[in-house]
This record gives C-alpha cells, structure tokens and sequence, in this order.
C-alpha cells in the first residue's frame, strides 16, 4: 500500500527531481482500462479447446485411455497350469482353445514309403556265381522269386508292354537322368523323375553345394530283383513298386559354397552298388516311373563322411622377442639419441 502512494505522489509532483535522493516510479502491477503499456490478450473463440456443456464436465474427467501391458512372465505361468486352469485363464481372456492338428499330408500321386522292401543278400556284387556262397543266393532268389512274377502279372494288367528286361534299361536311364537334374538343380526335370517322397531327400541342402557327377559304364547289366503291388484305399487304386539293382562305376564330388571339396574326387572313380526303388501309379492313365526309394543294407560298409567347412577369421600372430632382440632395440634407440639433429633452417 505505501508503495503504491508513493508511486501517485511521484506522478503527480510539480518539481523536476534530478538528485540521488528523488525515487524512481514503481512499475504498475494493477489493470489500468486502455492503457497503451498494458498488453491485453483477447480471446479467440474460433478454436474450441473444451466442451462448453456443463453437465458432461464429470464425464470428462473420468476419460482415459486404459492400455493392457502384456505379462513377460506369463508365458512360462501357462506352462506350468494345469488344463483346468490353462483353461480358466482362456476363457477369461476370451481366447478359444488350439485344437491339436491331427491331420497329416497325403498324397495320391505317390505312396509313402516302401512297402515289402527287398533284402539284398550279404555279400552281394563280391562273390561269384561260381563259389558255394554265390550258388546259395541264386537258389534263394529263385525261391523269392514266385510274388515277384505275381507282381509283374498285375503291372502288365494295366501295362500290357512291360519287360522286366527292357525295364532294367529304362530305369538305369532315368537314374543317370535324376542325377543330371541334380547337379544342374533342375526342379523341373526333378519332379519328372522322382517322386513326391524322394524328392525332399534328394534336394537336401543341395542349394548350398556344387555337385559334379559322371556315370562312366555299367559293370552289370542292371536287373529288376524285387517287384510288389499294392491297393489304397480302394482296390482300383493300385501302385506298383520295382527294385532295380545297378552296379556302375561313377566319379562324384561336392564342394561346399566357398568351392572347397566336401566328398569324393572327380578323378578317382569309384565301384557303385545300388538297389533303387521306381514306383508308379497304374490307376492313374498318365502315370510314370520315377525314382521313390533307396534301399541300404545293413551289411553295407558306411560311406564316407561329409567334411564340414567353416569359415576361419583371420587373427594377428604375435611376435615373439628374445632378449638379444631387446638389447639390439636398446642400442638403436641410443644412437639415435646420440646421432646430432640436422636443421633445415638455415638452408
């Protein structure tokens, strides 16, 4: 209050102060009506920032926006739950439960797996007609020999001209053609040749290799040894299975993605024995032989292993120093310091 008298008194004053002793007037805190030093905001009514309805003031206080942040730990709760309360606990989020998937893939062009699979005799492709052992496997095939002609007579009721002969060579075709196919990665021609259950199996990781493959001659005529038929689902739904053992000789050779050899050798050729499977689809009219199966006997020795590469990072080698290294390093370092500067200053 004194402030402010003093302040009208200083206005209002006659005489010219201009001593130490004459106070300067105060700033003016109160509202004075249109006083030009006095900045006065009017309001702007073209943007509303409020509801201006009285009666939904309660209502928006109580907005907001309610967020559910997930449970880290609640993954490893379930896991734990009994079915009860797994269950409780999805009703309560108004989740429906999983039904476990039973179904499995089938498919009608293809059968999936071997059935009746033909037992190569131990010893195969090493003894002679000749020698005792060799004698007693010709007479134990013959014995299993009578399903496989029954076999042969239901293929040629849906192919009239089929030879196990002639079968033999076209097979072994097929065979050097699927192998082709794989080295170039062929899809195409792969389906073609191979079935819809050998083809996973044989395009396995192939994407991440280089194979390089040569058929060099056959050292036996290839022969069909085994031939069974079967029915699925319905008796006219009929497919046949024929195992063809071939013994060639082949030079094969993978090299990983980095062009270093993993298997084998494209120099040193190799003596192969194999008993392949070829199926077909007699019911279907369009049906082919394609590769479905291999055969391994157990008395076959292991092949070789793949060799894993891996890609080495380059470390620093550290160099070891002896102690006449130390004391030469100590006597360059005091020449130097002996050795007189040179300037350039002066030249």
């Amino acid at each position: 209050m004194a402030a402010r008298i003093a302040s009208r008194l200083a206005g209002l004053s006659l005489s010219n102060c201009t001593g130490s002793a004459c106070l300067a007037p105060l700033s003016r805190s109160y509202y004075v009506y249109k006083d030009p030093n006095y900045k006065h905001h009017f309001n702007n009514f073209s943007f509303k920032r409020k509801n201006y309805v009285s009666k939904f003031k309660k209502d928006r206080q109580l907005k907001f926006i309610k967020v559910e942040l997930p449970d880290l730990n609640e993954k490893a709760e379930m896991e734990d739950m009994s079915p009860d309360e797994l269950r409780a606990k999805m009703k309560e989020k108004g989740i429906q439960p999983v039904r476990p998937w039973q179904e499995k893939p089938f498919v009608i062009s293809s059968t999936a797996g071997t059935f009746e699979a033909y037992v190569p005799p131990e010893g195969d492709g090493k003894l002679s007609a000749t020698s005792k052992a060799g004698a007693k496997q010709k007479i134990r095939l013959l014995e299993k020999k009578g399903r496989s002609m029954m076999a042969i007579r239901k293929i040629r009721q849906f192919d009239e001209e089929f030879d196990p002969k002639d079968f033999a060579e076209e097979a072994q075709q097929i065979y050097i053609d699927t192998h082709k196919a794989l080295t170039n990665f062929d899809k195409k021609r792969l389906h073609q040749t191979v079935t819809e259950r050998a083809y996973p199996l044989v395009t396995h990781q192939i994407h991440r290799s280089t194979v390089r493959w040569q058929f060099l001659g056959s050292l036996e005529p290839p022969r069909v040894v085994h031939a069974r038929c079967t029915d699925l689902i319905s008796k006219d739904n009929v497919f046949a299975q024929v195992t063809v053992r071939f013994h060639t000789k082949q030079t094969l050779a993978v090299y990983d993605r980095f062009g270093r050899l993993q298997h084998g050798s494209e120099v040193v050729a190799r003596d192969v024995l194999e008993y392949v499977v070829f199926e077909k689809h007699l019911a279907n009219t369009y049906g082919i032989w394609r590769i479905h199966d291999k055969i391994i006997p157990d008395w076959m020795p292991p092949k070789t292993p793949i060799l894993k590469t891996y890609r080495v990072e380059e470390t620093k080698v550290e160099e070891k120093t002896t102690p006449a290294d130390e004391d030469s390093k100590e006597v360059e370092v005091v020449t130097q310091r002996e050795r007189p500067s040179v300037s350039f200053a002066h030249a």
